[in-house]
């Protein structure tokens, strides 16, 4: 009697420990990540919101961003080859085109684009007109050589696109008749070819090789991917857009305003339109959607499922409404911002703080949601 009463009491004792939906094990020396990638503590799926952001946004985004540095470089060679009024005019189209795409990706520093430098070597700006010219002068120069990332990338386009001369006459006059005309427009066209081949690297090894493993890498720790990208999404948020965009041009940083330190400056028209993007595309990518849209997974999700709440709300409605603020007061400023800057920097300034508040929100709030430590150094008082 004694046996049938054990073997009955030990047959439910394992039925119960083979439930369908298992508890997430918090310690079982993988990092704090269970074998379906739940975070170990909370049971929230890593490896979905891994595979939603690259299978249905990263990736995508890089796709996206290459036909149109392809067409870039399409132009700046027929330009090269014809450099008449209308050329010049399809390459300002393609160069806005391709800039606009650049701000989906732009906020992806992790894996190849880390290695190659990618952000830095396409958009570090204000253009350094002078090493540019130097380049030009001599016909010689290395692209690959980081002392080279101030004369590359989309600034150093904007600068020969719309800076060479003060008006549009008079570039092409340029064009047509100077003597170092043939070699600016070499050097435009090398411009233009490695942007193009900068983004096939990239967006061909996050189809091949780097994807699987930024995948796979589930850990709930500072290797982790979930935990290096979400470092890499705050610093581009607070050092490129909020910064970068808006924070240095008013002068946030420094004695006076720096009107000259815009992004597009020699342009000066587009410089709220690509702050726009960049703002739009890293909203979506809280939200867990890209470009051409997603599943849903993403931080606000997580924070969701975490039921994180601040001062009686959701701290992810916070930081969208936050987002929509920022919005609000980005498209309140001029398009040229070097004119917003010179008339009426107080209205920059409010742009830059709405854009702050939410540095709070995400890099304070959400990452202690998230137990995500920081991984880089602020230096600029934040």
């Amino acid at each position: 009697m004694l046996k049938k009463i054990f073997f009955i009491l030990f047959t439910g004792l394992l039925l119960a420990c083979s439930s369908d939906d298992p508890a997430p094990d918090p310690d079982n020396g993988n990092g704090g990540t269970d074998n379906n990638g739940g975070d170990g503590t909370t049971g929230f799926d890593r490896a979905a919101l891994l595979a939603n952001w690259a299978d249905n946004i990263i990736a995508p985004a890089y796709q996206d961003f290459y036909p149109t540095t392809e067409a870039l470089e399409e132009s700046v060679t027929a330009f090269r080859d014809n450099p008449t009024a209308v050329n010049l005019e399809q390459v300002r189209a393609d160069w806005l085109n391709a800039y606009r795409a650049f701000q989906w990706v732009s906020m992806f520093e992790t894996g190849p684009a880390e290695d190659l430098r990618f952000r830095a070597r396409l958009n570090t700006y204000p253009a350094d007109t002078a090493t540019i010219d130097e380049f030009i002068a001599t016909g010689t120069y290395d692209l690959e050589l980081p002392s080279t990332i101030d004369a590359q990338g989309f600034p150093a386009l904007d600068y020969l696109l719309f800076g060479i001369a003060d008006t549009e006459e008079e570039i092409i006059d340029f064009y047509e008749n100077d003597p170092t005309a043939v070699n600016t427009l070499v050097y435009m066209q090398a411009l233009a070819v490695n942007i193009k081949t900068l983004t096939s690297l990239v967006r061909d090894l996050w189809q091949s090789s780097f994807i699987a493993s930024f995948k796979a890498n589930t850990d709930a720790s500072a290797t982790g991917s979930i935990d290096k990208l979400t470092n890499d999404f705050i610093f581009y948020y607070e050092k490129a857009l909020r910064a970068g965009k808006i924070g240095i041009p008013a002068g946030v940083f420094s004695t006076d305003p720096l009107p000259q330190n815009v992004e597009a400056f020699y342009n000066q028209e587009v410089s709220k339109e690509l702050a726009l993007e960049a703002l739009l595309a890293v909203q979506n990518f809280f939200n867990g959607t890209g470009a051409n849209g997603g599943n849903g997974r993403g931080f606000k999700s997580y924070l969701d499922f975490l039921n994180t709440i601040k001062n009686g709300e959701d701290l992810s409605t916070l930081i969208n409404e936050q987002f929509d603020l920022a919005r609000l007061a980005i498209n309140d400023l001029d398009d040229n911002f070097v004119n917003q800057v010179q008339t009426n920097n107080i209205a920059m300034l409010e742009a830059y703080d709405e854009l702050q508040r939410n540095v709070i929100l995400i890099k304070v709030d959400m990452l202690q949601a998230l137990s995500i430590d920081v991984d880089f150094v602020d230096t600029d008082g934040d």
